[in-house]
């Protein structure tokens, strides 16, 4: 068996890997011409940490990443709404990382070239046009420079992102990318540590708010190259999306100023750490409609392609993770047709459901249920909201995308 991927994210590199440490041939055509170590902060849960520790890839994750060791869920005064412990520290027998997604990505381009390979990772190829029959599949490969080769494989993965080509092809009646009217600013600097250098911080109110975290060691041992995001709702959710969702937009800080200035925690100065952040970059909070089926025939899509979702919860690369492990076991078990819609019988479903969650808030509900009730603030949490109520938003996610601690 033959398997080609179209896309070398974070999905279909995992994909490629998991593929050959099963034996099964496969090859990932990326249609950037170069890669670079593009985003910010991103989030790996430890279900689908433990699937890259079994890849051998620890030691290359401790090296790029930051083992999270809690999160915390904050008013914007700073006032403590949850606490739960991450990873290791939660009773799982492997960490949670919180990663620069860009050194994330490289370091599995690296494992995937160094494994399987120069010829078996290719970028500058774009998914242009596909056939199949009994037999296989042949997929058409654009270059920049307008050149076209067929590539003839067993199964095409379409793990090419949220404006994935294939989907539109699958889906011609797909509607697109849907944006919930909230936009995103981001980026990372260096700053002094907080609450030990290893742990999130979620905090805010219905208006606004802020992430905060960790992805890498500082310029000295008190600091940290942090991951920060503000987001707010500056727009109805019917509205069409601003722009084309992508990680390269710049930002401009008067943009949010007047949302920053509203955070009050006390263990950082927000607008100080906005000013110091030498990039900043801007995207609106999209997704895209869940859908009724991912494959056909030998064919199907894969991570943000299949089930692009906002990013709350720290669920978008990591669900890729897992349909990646899903997607290797059953190729090397069953006839690639069956095998792909087996895949699509339990993967679909399990996605949707965190599709439609983040929708919602997920576990960042937390913080718009104590906003509702207590918008000035509170004496004792526990007066605002019950421990059973913040239980079950925050715990009820865990298990819905299946990081809950099983005893």
């Amino acid at each position: 068996m033959r398997v080609l991927i179209a896309g070398g994210g974070i999905g279909g590199l995992v994909l490629a890997l998991m593929l050959h440490a099963r034996g099964v041939a496969c090859a990932v055509f990326e249609a950037a011409t170069e890669i670079r170590p593009l985003g910010v902060g991103i989030n790996v849960l430890p279900h689908s940490i433990r699937e890259l520790v079994r890849l051998g890839l620890l030691p290359r994750l401790d090296a790029v990443a930051v083992r999270t060791r809690r999160l915390t869920y904050m008013n914007h005064l700073g006032q403590r709404i949850w606490t739960e412990p991450r990873g290791i520290h939660a009773g799982h027998d492997v960490p949670q990382f919180s990663a620069h997604r860009g050194r994330l990505h490289c370091m599995l381009w690296d494992a995937v070239f160094k494994r399987l390979g120069a010829g078996s990772v290719q970028a500058g190829q774009r998914l242009t046009g596909f056939n199949q029959d009994a037999d296989g599949v042949t997929a058409q490969f654009t270059a920049f420079d307008g050149a076209t080769r067929d590539i003839q494989g067993d199964v095409l993965i379409g793990a090419d992102g949220i404006h994935s080509w294939l989907r539109a092809r699958l889906h011609p009646l797909d509607p697109g990318v849907r944006w919930n009217g909230i936009q995103m600013w981001r980026g990372a600097v260096d700053w002094p540590a907080f609450d030990g250098g290893d742990a999130m911080v979620v905090a805010g109110d219905g208006v606004a708010k802020l992430v905060l975290y960790p992805i890498a060691p500082g310029a000295a041992p008190d600091r940290r190259l942090t991951n920060w995001v503000i987001y707010a709702r500056v727009a109805e959710a019917s509205a069409p999306p601003p722009g084309r969702e992508h990680w390269a937009r710049a930002g401009q800080p008067e943009a949010f100023r007047h949302l920053a200035g509203r955070l009050a925690l006390p263990f950082v100065d927000v607008e100080a750490m906005i000013a110091a952040t030498p990039e900043i970059f801007e995207y609106p909070m999209c997704d895209r409609d869940p859908l009724p089926c991912w494959s056909s025939g030998r064919v199907t899509l894969l991570g943000d392609a299949a089930h692009p979702m906002y990013p709350v919860g720290s669920n978008g690369a990591s669900q890729a993770i897992l349909d990646a492990r899903c997607l290797a076991d059953l190729l090397l078990e069953q006839p690639p047709a069956a095998a792909l819609l087996a895949y699509e019988a339990e993967r679909l479903p399990a996605t949707t459901g965190v599709v439609r969650s983040n929708r919602v808030g997920g576990p960042e509900r937390v913080i718009d249920l104590v906003a509702s009730r207590a918008p000035l603030g509170f004496a004792r949490v526990d007066e605002v909201a019950t421990e059973a109520e913040l239980t079950n938003i925050t715990q009820g996610y865990a298990r819905l995308a299946g990081f809950a601690v099983i005893p």
